[in-house]
This record gives C-alpha cells, structure tokens and sequence, in this order.
C-alpha cells in the first residue's frame, strides 16, 4: 500500500519587538502586530500585514467611510454640473432664466402692493367716519369698529407678506449668482469650443426693480 504523500508546511518568520528572528509553521502570536514573511513550499514568499486591533479597525473603516462618501460627493457634484452645463449653455440663457424668475415674483408683489394701498384709502374713509363720533366715542358704531379692526389685520397681513416675497426676491437672487459662480467655472473648462464670449466678461443683466413699499 502506497504511503500518501506528506504536504510540506509554510513557513513563518518576523522579528518580534525584542529583535529576535521567530520562525514557525503557522502564523507567528508574537508577531500579530507587525509585518510576517510566509514562505510556501513552493519557494514563493509573501508578505503578511500586521492584524490590526478592534481600535485600528474601527479607524481603518471610518476612512474608508469617509473616502467612499467623498467619491459620492464628487460624483454627484459631476452630474449636477453635466445638468446646469445642459440648462445653461451660455451665460445669455441664464441671465434670461433670472429675470423670468424675478418677474414673476415682482408681479406678486405689485398686486399686494395695490391691495395695501387700497386698505390704505379704506383707512382713510373709515377715519374720516370716526371723527363724527370723535367727541363721544360711546356711540361709535360697533360696525365702524369692526371695520377698521379688519383693516388693520389686513394690512398688516399684506405687510408681512409682501416681505415674505421680497425675501423670496433675494433668495433667487442669491441663488443665481451661486449657479453663476459655478458655470463661470464649468464654461472656461470647457476649452477652445466654448462660448466665444467668456461669462466672466459679460454684464450682469439688471434685475427688475421691486415694488417694495
């Protein structure tokens, strides 16, 4: 009967951290926190890192964590560019997406503003009827008194909403001159095909003035 052939072991070495030269058949304990050199039957070597600890772990995970979420950032901030490139080719397109946008907030806030003036000449009227009963306010009316209690909420409401539009103004503004600031950027590199006029060159369009009060 024929004796099954023994398979040679690896070999291990490493210096431990007293300098001394270890070798085994296994992986060395000693040498669990540095780099050990595996020698197979083969003769061909490896080199075998370090196992690290549950600290060293944890570390190692968060940067690759953190590297993976800053691959995703950039990838997601390559196609929010491809977008804005498609959107805006030139620097004529944005400017008009701008003024479309302002319009249409300038045109809410001249109907509140003709709305708060009409509760204005409303205040007016009521006042004028108020002074009939100015020397004895006893018998004002509790209708006049209703009727100037609901004017002043009304304008204040107005109020309160015509700044709530003219906030939006600036908030559009703000954010076309960000977009801006970014297709300057994305136009240049664009090279030699791009856009005769450079972006940065060009006049800002003027906005359309708003109808604050």
């Amino acid at each position: 009967m024929a004796t099954p052939a023994v398979r040679a072991a690896d070999i291990y070495s490493c210096v431990d951290s007293h300098g001394r030269r270890i070798t085994a058949d296994r992986p060395i304990l000693d040498c669990i926190d540095r780099e050990q050199t595996e020698l197979t039957p083969s003769g061909v070597k490896k080199r075998i890192g370090p196992s690290l600890t549950a600290d060293e772990r944890a570390a190692q995970e968060e940067q690759a964590r953190r590297e993976a979420e800053e691959r995703n950032r950039q990838l997601d901030q390559r196609r929010r560019d491809r977008a804005l490139l498609l959107r805006y080719p030139d620097r004529a397109t944005h400017d008009r997406e701008r003024q479309a946008a302002l319009a249409a907030v300038d045109a809410v806030i001249a109907t509140a503003s003709k709305r708060d003036a009409e509760l204005v000449q409303q205040r007016k009227k009521l006042d004028a009827e108020m002074e009939f009963y100015a020397r004895d306010p006893k018998k004002t009316p509790a209708r006049l008194k209703r009727q100037i209690d609901e004017n002043e909420q009304q304008q204040q409401a107005q109020t309160r909403y015509i700044a709530t539009q003219q906030e939006e103004r600036q908030r559009i503004n703000e954010r076309y001159d960000r977009e801006l600031q970014r297709l300057a950027e994305l136009w240049t590199g664009k090279g030699p095909s791009a856009q005769t006029a450079a972006p940065a060159a060009a006049a800002p369009a003027k906005a359309p003035g708003s109808n604050a009060r």
